[in-house]
């Protein structure tokens, strides 16, 4: 396995369809324009769909087409809607969205907004497009899922005093163990799908520019970070090598903070096989029927 892959290594995927949740900045950006570049037929679904267009119209001609559709993750409101309106096959579905220690805020669904965007959202989007996903689901999680706590009792920080940098931990732990127990029941259902995790190791984008304390000063540290090109790299390879499924893809660097993709491994607790099984019962049942997994 290289330890060198570059964009200058995605294959041709002309004829195929990938969705890339919350493309309008940073990782999601570069990773549609990269997709586009080489042939996909990208949608991207996002809340705020005219500074999409502003997006699609700075990326330019591609080889591939690159289609804006609505989506706010973090409504399942909205997160139904879009899965109802779906009808076309799939290939690869990215759950790229995510917000980083914002001010505690509950969603109209009652959810603490970071997990509700982080967590909740790909999960229901997950389980409403997974019959027409024909190969892949790649879902972004962080390293700071290693600080994360499974509190399957109090996902939402309603008892809990509000950290929030503990929620945002937290949430890419919930992905974590989201993505391998996906990709246990897949392969118990003899399913050719695969659930991979992808990090991004420490990017420089505007996911945290607004943070304060220990997040606000490691975004100023510069050439010891990926760029959001870097950043984009574990993303693009989860979604197009053929690695297992199950695989945590992150930067090869020391501590998995800088450098190329490479197949890592999470954390002892996003291994956890019972602790993933309560929480995929606790998230089918928070989601509602309708958005449940049945596999």
């Amino acid at each position: 396995m290289s330890t060198k892959w570059t964009t200058a290594d995605l294959p041709d995927l002309t004829g195929k369809t990938i969705v890339v949740t919350g493309a309008t900045a940073g990782l999601g950006e570069v990773t549609t324009r990269e997709l586009a570049r080489v042939g996909a037929h990208v949608v991207i679904a996002v809340r705020n769909e005219q500074k999409a267009a502003d997006i699609v119209r700075g990326i330019g001609p591609t080889k591939g087409r690159i289609e804006v559709r609505h989506l706010d993750v973090a409504d399942l409101a909205s997160v139904r809607q879009f899965g109802r309106s779906w009808s076309e096959p799939v290939d690869v579905l990215i759950n790229n969205a995510g917000i980083m220690q914002v001010p505690l805020t509950y969603t109209p669904d009652g959810l603490e907004l970071q997990i509700a965007t982080n967590y909740f959202g790909p999960f229901a989007l997950t389980s409403a497009l997974l019959p027409h996903i024909t190969d892949r689901v790649v879902s972004l999680s962080s390293q700071l899922h290693r600080i994360g706590r499974a509190r399957v009792d109090d996902l939402n920080w309603k008892t809990r005093k509000y950290d929030d940098l503990a929620a945002y931990a937290d949430s890419k732990l919930a992905v974590v163990l989201f993505s391998n127990e996906l990709q246990r029941r897949l392969k118990a259902a003899n399913s050719h799908l695969r659930s991979i995790t992808a990090h991004p190791g420490i990017a420089k984008t505007n996911l945290a520019s607004h943070a304060g304390g220990l997040t606000g000063r490691i975004n100023h540290l510069g050439p010891m970070l990926n760029t959001v090109e870097q950043g984009a790299l574990p993303t693009l390879y989860a979604a197009t090598q053929n690695i297992p499924g199950g695989s945590y893809v992150g930067p090869d660097g020391p501590a998995s903070i800088k450098g190329h993709p490479k197949i890592r491994r999470p954390s002892r607790t996003a291994r956890n096989e019972n602790v993933a099984r309560d929480l995929w019962d606790e998230t089918n049942r928070v989601v509602g029927d309708d958005l449940a997994f049945t596999i």
